[in-house]
């Protein structure tokens, strides 16, 4: 399912759940912008899958942005319609995360 949704992000085929967006604005680590939403998918892997959520399949990617800030998204991937939908964003706490990829 990667990537899919890698491919998606290339294409700017991608939708961005409201809940997506207002955890993005009030990460208590300060504010994930959609450039590093982007840069976190595209070099980052898939450490949870989540194959019977409805109404799409999702996945919980890791990755890291430009500066190296890890960066955890939920993103399903609506095969009918080639479209990645990003449900929710946010930077893991290394005190629930073993090296932001294990659950503690």
């Amino acid at each position: 399912m990667l990537h899919k949704i890698i491919s998606c992000f290339k294409d700017n085929k991608v939708l961005y759940s409201n809940h997506a967006k207002q955890e993005m604005e009030i990460e208590p680590l300060g504010e994930i912008r959609e450039e590093e939403v982007s840069e976190a998918i595209l070099n980052g892997k898939v450490i949870e899958d989540y194959d019977d959520d409805e109404p799409y399949p999702s996945c919980l990617i890791y990755g890291r942005t430009r500066n190296n800030r890890p960066i955890h998204i939920v993103c399903a991937y609506a095969d009918s319609i080639a479209l990645s939908i990003v449900i929710t964003v946010y930077e893991p706490s290394p005190e629930k995360w073993i090296d932001y990829e294990r659950r503690r």
